[in-house]
């Protein structure tokens, strides 16, 4: 079996200004699943985060003005840089996230396309004419709109996606031309540092890409300085909606948890919809904001979908991340995967029913499914981020709507049917950020518009979506007399 360790532990600094520091307190970086250590970095204090905002600031003054063309070239730099070091990062990945290496190398190649999208859209900032002679008194007059790079902007990145989600606030910056300050999750910091080494290597200024690794307390500085314009924060809902409390006046993008729902109606495929929840469900042991956690199954089709899916389950392979053959991998922490049967054996108590699972070992925990559950319970109303999903029958479609609505959150919905009217009525009244008919929540291609409404954040990301967030339209109304 593969073992979770790498022949020498690497310690790394931090990117500030173009230069690598080595500064600060040694943190170790360790393997979900047995704890190896499997790299270490410098965590930098609030004087780093200071010189990190100053040199993101002074490096606007070049960003800024950079054409479309060597912006695009810096990005497909990137993307080649990463593709020549694949599998370099899809170990990295694998080791410091516990991410099953065939979901780890999945993953690089998502950052490769974040990064080549993100070189096409950098050329495709358009602006736009308006004609303003709509009145006697405006005669003459027309005005055009252009977008510019709306400044410094600081990214803060969760550890479930420690390359793919650093693309996604890194790639459209560069393609608007604004200079980052990354503080990468402190979980998983090796794969947003070896990106910083791509990008520098790629040719994008000084400073306008500083990348470290900070506490709690020091990045809060990257939330209160008003030198940097925008925050991009990817985590949970309580430390996004507190980011936004204490921001001040700079811009807001927040991509943040959520409970994702599925509705299986009785005319849906039923055996490509249970294949499509156990893959929604457990990808990364559940550890995914649009992780598959409730389903809803019209009664009359409840019982074969509930036995074609927990057939699925028990197929799937628990261990070592590095395993080709892992499908289920540890949690972040053990303390995550004793919270998630925590809460299966308080919704036990209270009446529900293991379908399957529900014991964990370490930081592992079996796949779980339960039914006869109740709308307020954990596993229901909040994120579990674990290998945990509910299976409940409900009888109308408009009851299965209402009960995807009942939650605080609204990130992507699922539906399973062949009724374009109830595609449509469901488009309409669901309360979320995206609905995926034919397929799971889970789905999500970097291109696509991606966000929610309610707890689950505002804004968008997505490149194209993400370059008009990082841009300010601004107007010039021409009077040539």
């Amino acid at each position: 079996m593969a073992q979770m360790t790498i022949a020498e532990v690497a310690t790394h600094g931090f990117l500030v200004d173009g230069k690598w520091v080595e500064d600060g307190d040694v943190i170790d970086i360790k393997a979900p699943y047995d704890g190896a250590i499997v790299g270490r970095v410098f965590q930098g204090r609030r004087s780093h985060a200071e010189a990190a905002i100053a040199a993101a600031v002074k490096a606007f003054g070049t960003t800024r003005r950079l054409p479309a063309f060597e912006r695009q070239r810096v990005l497909r730099r990137v993307a080649e840089g990463i593709a020549k070091r694949k599998e370099e990062f899809s170990r990295t990945l694998c080791q410091e996230a516990g991410k099953p290496i065939k979901a780890a190398r999945t993953e690089v190649e998502r950052a490769i396309f974040t990064f080549s999208v993100a070189a096409e859209e950098s050329t495709r900032i358009y602006g736009e004419y308006l004609p303003l002679d709509w009145q006697e008194y405006t005669a003459g007059r027309w005005g055009i709109v252009k977008r510019f790079p709306i400044g410094p902007i600081a990214g803060i990145t969760p550890f479930n996606f420690p390359l793919n989600l650093v693309a996604h606030k890194v790639a459209p910056a560069i393609a608007a031309g604004c200079p980052m300050v990354l503080k990468p999750a402190p979980q998983t910091p090796l794969s947003s540092l070896l990106m910083a080494e791509v990008v520098q290597q790629a040719g994008w200024p000084d400073g306008a890409l500083n990348v470290i690794p900070l506490s709690n307390d020091d990045a809060a500085l990257l939330v209160t300085d008003d030198r940097l314009k925008m925050i991009s924060f990817t985590g949970s809902a309580a430390v996004g909606w507190q980011i936004k409390k204490n921001s001040g006046k700079k811009k807001v993008i927040l991509e943040l948890g959520g409970n994702a729902g599925v509705i299986i109606h009785n005319d849906a495929d039923i055996e490509y919809a249970a294949e499509r929840c156990v893959a929604g469900g457990f990808g990364y042991a559940g550890q995914t904001c649009i992780s598959v956690q409730r389903i809803l199954v019209q009664q009359s089709v409840y019982g074969k979908f509930t036995d074609m899916f927990l057939a699925g389950v028990k197929n799937l392979q628990i261990g070592d991340p590095l395993d080709e053959s892992t499908d289920v991998g540890p949690l972040i922490r053990e303390s995550d995967a004793q919270r998630a049967v925590d809460w299966v054996q308080e919704a036990v108590r209270g009446g529900a029913r293991v379908l399957c699972g529900g014991n964990r070992k370490g930081s592992i925990v079996e796949p779980t499914v339960l039914t006869g559950t109740k709308p307020e319970m954990k596993v229901n109303c909040q994120e579990v981020f674990g290998p945990v999903v509910t299976v409940e029958p409900y009888a109308e479609f408009h009851e299965a709507l209402r009960q995807i609505n009942s939650s605080a959150f609204g990130l992507q919905a699922g539906l399973f049917t062949r009724d374009a009217k109830l595609m449509f009525q469901a488009f309409e009244e669901l309360e979320v950020g995206g609905l995926l008919a034919g397929d799971v929540p889970t789905f999500r291609i970097d291109h696509m518009p991606y966000g929610g409404v309610k707890d689950s954040g505002i804004g968008r990301e997505g490149l194209r979506y993400a370059i008009e967030e990082m841009t300010e339209p601004k107007l010039m109304v021409m009077n040539l007399r």
